[in-house]
């Protein structure tokens, strides 16, 4: 997708003076357009809202809806959390459940459409090959990386998780060396730790692999290869509903590929499962 910014910088020529004067409204206030309706945004420039879909169109988008999609993706890493709580504001207490899992189910069919299968087949081979596989997610990232990294550990011997616990992350990843693999996973607001430590793996000589929003992610720029999942959000609440999906995905076909090691070791571990009780209602008596 061509940048918005770019679109708008090279519309004055052949845009109407209306069309011109959302134009420079929406330059000027992007990071409040990014929240209006079309019709809030024709009340604030001074047209109908008819003329703001016209405008919509001009631009290429297939309607405003979809520009206003641009518009959020080209500021949601700037975003506070009160400016997130104002992109719900029009939402019903009634229509919550149905808005944000519409809102999911969307994100899991615009990550489809836009999933290049070779990119996701390339990712597995990075994988497959590593010596050792870091997994770093922090902030509201940091329950992917330990699904993703729990997972990973069944099907791998050397995975290891990178937190922003007791230890500064930097102390985590000191060992990264040629042949590893960093998978660094962050979506907006853009974890700046997460950046460093996917610059540092590279400096090290490991690659990179990125699981984030979209093409304009700064993961992107650094990292070797990049998954992309859509997190558009209905509210302060990162939507994590596409990228849990895809990394459910990235399991299944690891796991493909080792099935006879992961079998064996899944028969282990079940008999160390039963003998130590560890799952409930298993051939065991508890009290009431």
């Amino acid at each position: 997708m061509d940048d918005l910014i770019e679109r708008l910088n090279h519309s004055g020529k052949r845009l109407s003076k209306s069309h011109r004067r959302i134009a420079e409204y929406i330059m000027a206030h992007y990071d409040k357009a990014v929240f209006m309706t079309a019709s809030r945004l024709g009340e604030n420039v001074g047209v109908s809202e008819s003329t703001v879909v016209r405008f919509a169109s001009a631009m290429g988008y297939e309607g405003y809806p979809q520009l206003q999609r641009a518009m959020q993706e080209l500021v949601s890493h700037r975003l506070t959390a009160n400016q997130r709580m104002e992109m719900s504001s029009g939402i019903t207490p009634e229509a919550v459940l149905t808005h944000v899992l519409k809102s999911d189910m969307q994100n899991l069919r615009n990550t489809l459409d836009g999933l290049d299968s070779q990119v996701f087949t390339d990712v597995v081979s990075r994988l497959l090959n590593a010596r050792s596989i870091y997994v770093m997610g922090l902030r509201s990232a940091a329950p992917l990386a330990e699904f993703l990294g729990y997972y990973l550990k069944y099907i791998f011997d050397d995975v290891r998780l990178v937190s922003s616990g007791a230890t500064d992350v930097f102390e985590e990843i000191v060992k990264l060396r040629e042949g590893d693999v960093l998978i660094g996973i962050s979506f907006p607001r853009y974890s700046s730790r997460t950046l460093e430590g996917m610059r540092f793996a590279k400096r090290c000589g490991a690659q990179v692999v990125a699981i984030t929003d979209g093409p304009m992610s700064p993961l992107k720029d650094i990292a070797d290869v990049t998954l992309m999942a859509r997190t558009d959000m209905a509210s302060f609440v990162d939507s994590l509903a596409a990228p849990l999906s895809l990394i459910n995905a990235l399991l299944v076909a690891l796991g493909m590929e080792r099935r006879d090691a992961l079998t064996e070791h899944f028969r282990q571990l079940e008999s160390i499962w039963d003998t130590y009780q560890v799952y409930a209602g298993e051939g065991t008596e508890h009290d009431a």
